[in-house]
């Protein structure tokens, strides 16, 4: 029996749906494509860290925040002396992004929120600076150790925890009245005492601002700012006319005339006392030198023998020096 050779209206509903089928998918392929950035040209970098703080292969790659790329992979280093580059990853970034990534850029491990994945962060470099080639190291910087920063912050916590507890604690015994602070709130008779202090400190600035009073009169009167006015003026007379060169005390304080005369005098009695010392001289003689203070102490002692006998008996003195004619 021959086939027809004619087309059914059934199979070109299955024909379309199959077509339909296979546009879809393609628009599926191109759109998720274009999503995970599978037709995107890429070339590779490295870089060395010390550690990847679970960064994961297939890791996310930015540039400047923007996605960039991703991780190919993720090598362990032979160990070395060098902790700083315990890891090697190799990076997949788009050629369209390559002419921002040059030698002065840097990479930093960071994370997307704070508890987020961790991605590679790559810094724009400048045009001063040439493009990295592929294959090329791109330098990294120290990251943050988040467990780190999470540790100080448990402490710091237990320290707010613990001066809470202090706190309540304080606030406690003042509400129950012990100690000084206590006393001050809790205490009336206290109170009373103050209330009283209070009253008795009125009283007393009652006093004092009244207007007759001494206190009152030295605040009100200005006859008291007058006087002290007048006083100052005198004083400022006064000190005046002694820095006058023409009063005796302002040349004693301007003129050096009577210095000059001063350390003349002082020299000529130093010059007369070092020669009273050396012995030169009558008077030097009579204190450096002991024989003619002997002899001189002796002729006084005689004089004052022949003195005495001739009060006792001056008719020995005397005899023949009166005549009678």
């Amino acid at each position: 029996m021959k086939r027809s050779t004619f087309i059914t209206w059934d199979q070109l509903k299955v024909g379309g749906l199959i077509l339909a089928a296979i546009a879809i998918l393609t628009i599926a392929v191109v759109k998720l494509g274009e999503a995970a950035d599978l037709f995107t040209k890429r070339y590779t970098l490295v870089t060395f860290l010390s550690n990847s703080n679970g960064l994961q292969k297939g890791g996310t790659v930015t540039l400047a925040g923007q996605l960039a790329g991703n991780v190919k992979r993720i090598d362990f280093l032979p160990p070395s002396g060098d902790t700083t580059r315990n890891l090697r990853v190799t990076l997949e970034v788009e050629v369209r992004l390559r002419n921002l990534i040059r030698e002065d850029s840097r990479i930093k491990l960071k994370s997307l929120g704070l508890l987020g994945d961790k991605v590679l962060d790559i810094s724009p470099g400048t045009p001063r600076f040439g493009i990295l080639p592929p294959g090329d190291t791109i330098q990294s910087l120290p990251s943050l150790d988040y467990e780190a920063m999470l540790t100080q912050a448990n402490g710091a916590l237990t320290d707010v925890v613990q001066l809470t507890h202090d706190l309540r604690s304080i606030t406690g015994g003042i509400a129950h009245g012990d100690g000084t602070m206590g006393q001050l709130i809790n205490s009336r008779t206290l109170y009373d005492q103050l209330n009283g202090t209070l009253a008795h400190l009125n009283s007393v600035l009652g006093r004092l601002d009244r207007p007759n009073g001494t206190f009152g009169r030295m605040v009100d009167d200005p006859a008291l700012y007058n006087h002290l006015v007048d006083v100052t003026a005198e004083l400022d007379t006064v000190l005046a006319q002694l820095h006058s060169p023409h009063s005796s005390v302002g040349r004693l304080l301007t003129d050096d005339t009577l210095y000059t005369h001063m350390v003349a005098v002082t020299t000529q009695a130093d010059s007369l006392l070092r020669a009273l010392s050396t012995g030169n001289g009558t008077a030097g003689r009579i204190i450096n030198d002991p024989a003619l203070y002997d002899k001189l102490n002796k002729t006084l002692t005689d004089l004052s023998a022949i003195l005495e006998d001739v009060r006792k008996n001056p008719r020995k003195y005397t005899k023949g020096m009166v005549k009678v004619f």
